[in-house]
């Protein structure tokens, strides 16, 4: 009874020496628009985010953690993998979509195969010459390469709105070489199209693409630095020369990769124009060289439902029929295909010589492996595609979308006799990324007749934001209905972090500075109301001690809080999404594996597991949804916090442990180990230290196995007690 006792009273005191935790409420229900949502914004906030804050990322090593110091690892490290696990899992492990066999460029081309083909390329005859030709396709990419295609991937055109991330399989040792064990099942999916999931996955196949086809490589997977000139083609022809020891991607990997990713976003743009059109009665094709809204308006609606059909043993199913279950045009939808395809555009410009970046493009798209634009060959390409579907969806937003009198887009709009009948809403969050997106097309459609325009576009829905959406009295509301007023319900996070998203981004297009100025205030209001220094994290509701995170809202933090910095110059926006990033994301994150340093057993020691050993089989995504709540802080002060950035590992430990602090300013700091009656068993650090990043190394050879805290106090002022188990 004494040791039952004993274990009970140590287990409520290990409860009040740790801070607020993060704790998983939701993982069942996957959604495809805001987890690509997520994957974009901690791609933009990964890589590129680091290297524009000046980050050497060649020091950066995904088995030492956090150096050579927290923010350059969080961002170099794990924005940039967990970003790319959303796009791998979605593209060519899950089956969340429809298989590229059937997609409208692979089923053209078979179409036109001579006699014969079926089963030239796969061995077996088996009635269709889709698969051989998608064979065909995958072994041309692979040659322009020098890669190798994964076993079992499921690629896709199309994707479908959501399914349940819980594996039905054991995930196999080989995972990363054959993905057939990370297939999802299907019966659980949505198989409903939407064009927000498709769009956002659209513009993460674009970042991901554009770096990776952005540079070229020779035999020995060693850069070739583009000049123009070079090319692994043969001269004067676009096609490859075998001898040019010159071959498409940074390597093997992602020459291959990128070239699927492309064929990938071709394939579901044309899919969207040639069969996702809508005239308010049936679907069909919209011709963006000739389409007029005023003359009969085919947009994109926000839900169609796929029914797919068993074709035969061994292929995968197709749609055999669509229907439009949700026929409202959705702003977020719109802007999100939007984003990719304007995106696209600027990757397959073949008039864009502005780095070396696109000098690789250009071989990308001059007929071999893709296209050449319609202004060299007289037919249209895939520059072509992504320029007029941009202007298809622009022209339907200002068409059905945007309400001339107020200055203004709107959340949700329709047909009623073939005239548009706008909504009166307009969200923040819609507002800013709105405007955001708006301005990427305006620099894509320079001297053309929508330039003007989109610029108007841009300025009117900024100043809107500012007029109308900000708050005399401080922040930004959620919302407004026109003609009414503002959204008076507590104001949330995203709001203030999509208000200075999209108004850093009219800042940057026109230089106007009351648009900084306000972008600016976002910010300050941001983290004076929502930013809780001590615990490291955000609420999401203004007065709710309850935070409630999702990727969609974790999302668009994200890209408020990196604007901040970048646009707005304010240089603490990095150390504090850190934070929150090793806070929430770190929780939130189901799996990984390699390429961020995880080799089983929580090999980085982030607390996240590998992917073969994740207790409920759920893929490297992030949960539904988590919860936060700043009530809970048991005995300890969390003032110091903010001063502190601490990361403990290996964790658990067997013989040493390495505890990284980044402090912000000199100050006195105490490191203390304790046990769970809270006993000091040993003092690590007691001494001044000076600003930055500091490393100390903690010898538990002679403890007993068991839980421990590392208690770190700073300048005297508060103490943060982090968890570590010896064994």
């Amino acid at each position: 009874m004494k040791t039952l006792i004993t274990l009970i009273w140590t287990f409520l005191l290990a409860g009040s020496l740790l801070e607020a935790q993060v704790v998983i409420t939701s993982t069942d229900n996957f959604s495809t628009r805001d987890q690509m949502l997520l994957a974009n914004e901690i791609n933009e906030s990964g890589e590129p985010f680091a290297e524009a804050l000046g980050y050497d990322l060649d020091e950066l090593d995904p088995m030492v953690i956090n150096s050579p110091d927290s923010v350059s690892y969080t961002l170099g490290i794990e924005n940039y993998e967990y970003s790319r696990y959303q796009l791998g899992t979605v593209i060519s492990r899950s089956g969340i979509g429809l298989h590229m066999m059937w997609a409208p460029m692979i089923m053209q081309m078979a179409a036109m195969e001579p006699p014969g083909f079926d089963g030239s390329f796969t061995g077996t005859p088996n009635g269709f010459n889709e698969d051989d030709e998608l064979m065909k396709n995958i072994m041309h990419f692979a040659m322009l390469s020098n890669g190798m295609a994964p076993m079992n991937p499921w690629p896709q055109f199309a994707e479908f709105e959501s399914g349940d991330p819980h594996l039905p399989q054991p995930v196999a040792d080989d995972f990363q070489m054959d993905f057939s064990s990370l297939r999802w099942d299907r019966s659980l999916m949505d198989k409903t199209l939407n064009l927000g999931a498709m769009g956002q996955t659209l513009m993460k196949q674009y970042l991901w693409a554009q770096d990776m086809l952005g540079t070229f490589h020779d035999g020995d997977e060693e850069e070739v630095v583009p000049t123009g000139s070079n090319s692994p083609d043969s001269t004067g022809s676009p096609h490859f020369d075998p001898n040019n020891n010159i071959y498409y991607g940074g390597d093997n990997t992602d020459g291959f990769i990128g070239q699927v990713l492309t064929a990938e976003a071709i394939n579901k743009t044309l899919f969207l124009i040639n069969s996702l059109a809508y005239d308010g009665n049936e679907l069909g094709m919209v011709d963006p060289a000739t389409y007029d809204p005023a003359n009969g308006i085919m947009y994109f609606p926000h839900r169609i439902a796929v029914t797919e059909s068993s074709v035969a043993d061994g292929l995968p199913p197709q749609a055999s029929d669509l229907l439009v279950t949700d026929a409202s045009s959705d702003l977020f939808d719109q802007l999100s295909y939007l984003w990719g395809t304007v995106s696209f555009k600027n990757m397959m410009d073949p008039d864009n010589n502005s780095d070396e970046a696109h000098w690789a493009f250009h071989t990308v798209f001059d007929g071999d492996p893709f296209p050449a634009p319609m202004s060299q060959t007289g037919m249209p390409g895939p520059f072509d595609l992504m320029m007029g579907t941009s202007k298809v969806i622009f022209m339907n937003l200002m068409a059905m979308h945007f309400d001339m009198a107020n200055g203004t887009f709107v959340n949700t709009s329709g047909l009623s006799g073939g005239a548009p009948q706008p909504g009166n809403e307009i969200s923040t969050v819609n507002a800013g990324y709105i405007t955001m997106v708006l301005a990427i097309m305006k620099e894509e459609f320079t001297n053309t007749p929508l330039e003007q325009m989109i610029l108007d576009a841009v300025n009117a829905q900024a100043s809107f934001l500012i007029a109308s959406l900000k708050d005399p009295s401080g922040g930004f509301y959620n919302g407004y209905t026109l003609n009414q007023g503002a959204d008076n319900s507590a104001k949330t996070a995203v709001s203030q972090a999509a208000a200075a998203r999209g108004l850093y981004a009219a800042y940057s297009l026109t230089g106007n500075t009351d648009y900084l100025d306000a972008a600016n205030d976002a910010y300050a209001f941001l983290i004076d109301n929502y930013y809780e220094a001590g615990l490291m994290a955000f609420k999401t509701e203004f007065g709710n001690d309850m935070a409630t995170y999702t990727p969609f809202n974790f999302a668009v933090i994200a890209g408020g809080l990196r604007e901040a910095a970048l646009v707005g110059g304010h240089t603490e926006a990095a150390t504090i999404y850190t934070r929150f990033f090793k806070k929430v994301a770190n929780v939130m994150q189901l799996a990984e594996f390699d390429p961020s340093g995880e080799t089983g057993n929580d090999s980085d020691g982030d607390g996240i597991p590998y992917l073969p050993e994740q207790p409920d089989q759920l893929a490297p995504v992030f949960a539904v949804e988590a919860q936060l709540d700043f009530q809970v802080t048991g005995l300890n002060d969390f003032s110091a916090l903010n001063e502190a950035d601490v990361a403990i590992y290996p964790n658990p430990a067997s013989e040493n442990a390495t505890i990284n602090i980044g402090i912000e300013r000199a100050a006195n700091v105490s490191i203390e180990a304790v046990d769970f009656t809270g006993r000091r068993v040993q003092t690590i650090l007691n001494r001044q230290l000076p600003e930055g990043q500091f490393s100390a190394s903690w010898n538990v050879r002679d403890l007993p196995g068991g839980i421990y805290f590392i208690r770190i106090t700073i300048g005297g002022s508060g103490t943060i007690a982090k968890k570590v188990i010896v064994y």
